[in-house]
């Protein structure tokens, strides 16, 4: 019985997401969840996901078994790695098989505010859910299958370029030369700071408009966009606004503006990733008064070469 060609044989074929975010304060964490000692005797943890069901689309059976696991809802990217293990001599349902596993991992994302995991299933594979240092997984501190490795190395945050434009819009104050920055939503990246006025540049639009339309769209008035003063860009991995870890690319175009005199901006799109419009003194940003987003120290000193 123990040559595998005399063993009945057994297929499985099941689905699995990477599941990961970025806290605050930068540490990278992943979605895990912790069989049942009658799958392993020692704690285990793997990805959630599992066996399909017949008939079921595999990227399905993910968002069902992250529901059962972890009682999140999760989306899930359109591509995957497909994982095969041929297993004999191994138990399954009580008796010594020839084991054949075919996993199949996507990329996978909950909303930024979701809950705490926990387990929803009643007598399943799966006795904890939870998140877990990325660090610790790698270095051994959390045991897992090899399958978790693999994927967190074949399965990298999905990379994203996007192009914006910034205005520097000026003014005199009581206080000297104001700014026209705008504050970003819990719904944006680095919600909380503060960043120019502007944004994404869309497909066939030119930056000089996308200037224009996205203050309007913002403050709620109309812009006069002048001479482009340079480019600025950034780079980093963060999770983005619907809960998805993202390697991102920010290319900014930044154009000297002016609203018309008297115009006076305010937050005109409820909901939306801008919570305060407001001109602000330049020597509280010089001075490190409030967070600002390094775009805005980079158009300072392009506005003070183009004087």
């Amino acid at each position: 019985m123990n040559a595998s060609g005399s063993l009945p044989r057994y297929q499985r074929v099941a689905a699995y997401a990477v599941i990961r975010r970025t806290l605050g304060d930068g540490t990278d964490e992943i979605l895990l969840s912790r069989v049942a000692e009658r799958i392993s005797a020692q704690e285990m943890w793997t990805l959630p996901g599992g066996g399909l069901e017949h008939g079921e689309d595999p990227r399905d059976a993910v968002v069902r078994e992250v529901y059962e696991e972890a009682g999140l809802a999760a989306a899930v990217g359109e591509t995957a790695h497909v994982y095969s293990a041929h297993m004999p001599g191994v138990r399954r349902d009580g008796r010594m098989v020839d084991a054949h596993a075919l996993r199949i991992v996507y990329e996978g994302w909950v909303a930024k505010d979701a809950p705490e995991p926990h387990v929803v299933e009643v007598d399943g594979s799966t006795v904890e859910s939870a998140w877990k240092p990325i660090a610790d997984v790698l270095s051994g501190t959390v045991p897992v299958f090899a399958m978790v490795a693999d994927a967190l190395g074949d399965l990298q945050p999905m990379r994203l370029q996007r192009l914006a434009a910034y205005g520097v819009i000026t003014r005199d104050g009581a206080d000297g030369e104001e700014w026209l920055l705008t504050r970003i939503s819990p719904a944006g990246f680095h919600s909380g700071a503060w960043t120019l006025p502007g944004g994404g540049v869309e497909h066939g639009e030119s930056p000089a408009h996308a200037l224009a339309r996205e203050v309007l769209e913002e403050g709620g008035v109309e812009c006069e966009v002048g001479e482009l003063l340079g480019v600025h860009d950034v780079h980093f991995t963060g999770t983005a606004p619907d809960g998805r870890l993202e390697d991102f690319h920010g290319v900014h175009v930044i154009f000297a503006a002016r609203l018309a005199d008297g115009a006076e901006p305010y937050v005109a799109e409820l909901g939306g990733t801008t919570d305060a419009v407001e001109f602000i003194p330049r020597s509280r940003i010089e001075g490190g008064e409030l967070e600002v987003l390094d775009v805005v120290h980079h158009a300072i000193r392009l506005h003070g070469e183009a004087r």
